[in-house]
């Protein structure tokens, strides 16, 4: 019960603070007497901190109170089909170091993906001047479908893996402890957390990047599925007998509006894309709108089935958010939002349409990372802080 009541309250101050003592009584409905005796724990094992004061009601200035940003250090990594990239927080996920490896092979092994994860925790470690025994854990997220949580196996067809303990493979190589998610879990995390999501109790977050997936959310918590595979929006069918997928089925969104699928598409159409960086010829192809017929077509194109593609997750959901992010998402709808609300309601019911805001990711395209940090995070909550870990050399 007690290590319950810590992290209720440490993740009240986490997620809302800095918050008062009074607040947190409000908020949690511990008593005073446990709030204080509880906080006192927090601030001796330097969990916890104080962070100002605000006036009170006729007495004395409430002290607030915030998670300590140097009790611990997290690291987030993103195993993407064109990188890796590997970053360093403290506990305000404010980032401290980052190293990104680009992947020439769209199909990485991964014992390739291993070592530029371990790679890159090593060379942000240093380049911080952090020593490993301060950090809390890394998180990894990756494209596919992640079991868990002891070998973290990953199932992606579209990298080829089948039944990989990646989080396994990456425990064998270090001591910090691993946690393993799928990418657009993490991303939702991160959102839902500190971004556009945040406040809504029932949302979706959608990745829109090479590939297409979605965090869903309801009720407040993430919906996973009995072995958790849900959220694999990306290979829902919106074309019988159309594209073929990278995960070897037919018409799947993803092969209309992930990127790889749109440059194919334009590509076919006659368009000239240029070979090497896929965001590059991707924004390029946004550029040729104005000049290229061909352009035109196709983002037009990209935005009805995306369009269509929320269309059908407000249906079947009934979110009151839906979170566009990914890198080619972003690009994608910081040009064309409006147009994009548009198509959703074309094909979306009327009523749960009218209940609905689209909106764009608010921590950037570079968010995967970040939510994969947030995984240790959630951890340390869970654990209400405990245990303290070593103090700083």
């Amino acid at each position: 019960m007690r290590r319950s009541n810590r992290s209720v309250l440490l993740t009240s101050i986490y997620r809302d603070g800095p918050l008062s003592r009074f607040e947190l009584g409000h908020r949690t409905s511990l008593s005073a007497a446990s709030v204080s005796n509880l906080v006192g724990e927090l601030l001796d094992e330097g969990v916890v901190e104080e962070a100002g004061s605000v006036e009170s009601d006729g007495g004395r200035p409430r002290v607030l109170l915030r998670v300590a940003p140097a009790f611990g250090y997290v690291a987030g990594a993103e195993v993407g089909e064109t990188r890796v990239r590997v970053e360093l927080f403290d506990l305000a996920m404010n980032v401290l170091a980052t190293k990104v490896y680009p992947i020439e092979t769209p199909k990485p092994a991964p014992a390739l993906a291993v070592k530029y994860v371990l790679a890159g925790l090593a060379e942000v470690l240093a380049e911080a001047n952090i020593s490993s025994d301060r950090v809390i854990g890394l998180g990894v997220a990756v494209a596919g479908i992640v079991e868990g949580p002891a070998d973290a196996v990953v199932h992606a067809q579209t990298l080829g893996w089948d039944a990989v303990p990646f989080g396994a493979m990456l425990a064998a190589e270090t001591e910090i402890p691993i946690q393993v998610d799928n990418g657009a879990n993490t991303l939702g995390q991160a959102e839902m957390w500190f971004g556009a999501g945040r406040g809504a109790t029932d949302a979706v977050v959608a990745l829109v990047g090479s590939g297409v997936g979605a965090a869903l959310v309801t009720g407040g918590s993430s919906y996973r599925g009995i072995r958790s595979s849900a959220g694999e929006w990306g290979h829902t069918t919106i074309m019988y007998g159309g594209r073929g997928c990278r995960c070897g089925a037919e018409g799947c969104l993803e092969a209309y509006v992930g990127a790889e699928g749109v440059l194919d598409r334009y590509r076919l159409a006659g368009g000239e894309v240029v070979p090497g960086d896929e965001e590059v010829a991707f924004t390029n192809l946004l550029d040729a709108v104005g000049t290229s017929e061909v352009a035109a077509k196709v983002v037009e194109d990209t935005i009805g089935y995306l369009g269509a593609g929320f269309a059908n997750l407000v249906n079947l959901f009934n979110p009151e958010k839906i979170v566009l992010g990914g890198w080619s998402g972003l690009l994608l709808g910081e040009r064309y939002l409006p147009q994009l609300r548009e198509a959703v309601g074309r094909h979306a019911l009327r009523q749960p349409y009218a209940q609905v805001s689209l909106e764009l990711c608010e921590l950037g395209r570079d968010a995967v990372a970040m939510g994969a940090a947030t995984l240790p995070v959630l951890r340390l909550l869970r654990d209400g802080g405990s245990p303290p870990l070593p103090t700083a050399r």
